[in-house]
């Protein structure tokens, strides 16, 4: 019994020498326990790498439904295109003694859209997609809708509209991807947070034009 007490303490001493120390609780220093390996071996991801060399940055590790996540992104794509036709007739459309500083910030906002659009075309393409920017059916596809609006109240309205249902889409996608898709998640979020400033700006013309 001495024997295998013995033999334990110094298999467990020999161990706690090649892990780092923390600081007990009686105000010693005392071993950490192991921590659990999480890596993939690197011959492994080497041979992955090599195997499906042509999926370029789709690896084994992409948790998503690549396909679904491509047919989600062409309807955002869609929805960033229709808004920058919007804005930009809002833009040339903008009269009145107000509709200087309201025109300039629908010509911003219409830029910031097809950055957007740019953005998810090129991830489109990164997940070995093709970005749908045919003409047809583009209506149909976005999440928000295109109306011209008669006065410069009725736009300003129509496009906190729009930025509207985009927030609400844009936050369901991100949740939606969670940790399965990282880098289109976090693409969504930065534009997430481009439109909910946009409805911010909006909301605060309307608030000034009552």
């Amino acid at each position: 019994m001495y024997s295998i007490a013995w033999s334990a303490k110094v298999a467990w001493s020999a161990m706690a020498r090649t892990l780092p120390p923390r600081h007990g609780d009686n105000g010693g220093w005392v071993a950490c326990p192991p921590v659990a390996e999480f890596l993939t071996d690197i011959k492994t991801l080497r041979e992955r790498a090599r195997a499906k060399i042509e999926e370029g940055p789709i690896t084994d590790s992409y948790g998503a439904d690549r396909e679904r996540v491509i047919e989600v992104l062409n309807e955002a794509l869609a929805t960033e295109i229709v808004c920058v036709l919007r804005y930009k007739r809002h833009y040339y459309m903008a009269q009145g003694i107000n509709a200087g500083p309201v025109a300039d910030e629908f010509l911003l906002h219409a830029n910031e859209e097809l950055g957007h659009a740019d953005q998810i075309a090129l991830r489109i393409t990164q997940l070995q997609g093709e970005p749908n920017f045919n003409p047809d059916g583009l209506t149909t596809r976005s999440h928000a809708e295109y109306v011209e609006g008669e006065s410069l109240v009725d736009m300003i309205r129509e496009d906190l509209v729009a930025e509207r249902v985009a927030i609400e889409s844009y936050t369901e996608i991100g949740r939606w991807l969670g940790d399965k898709d990282v880098t289109t998640r976090r693409m969504i979020e930065q534009i997430l947070a481009v439109e909910e400033e946009h409805a911010d700006d909006l909301l605060s013309f309307l608030e000034d034009m009552k």
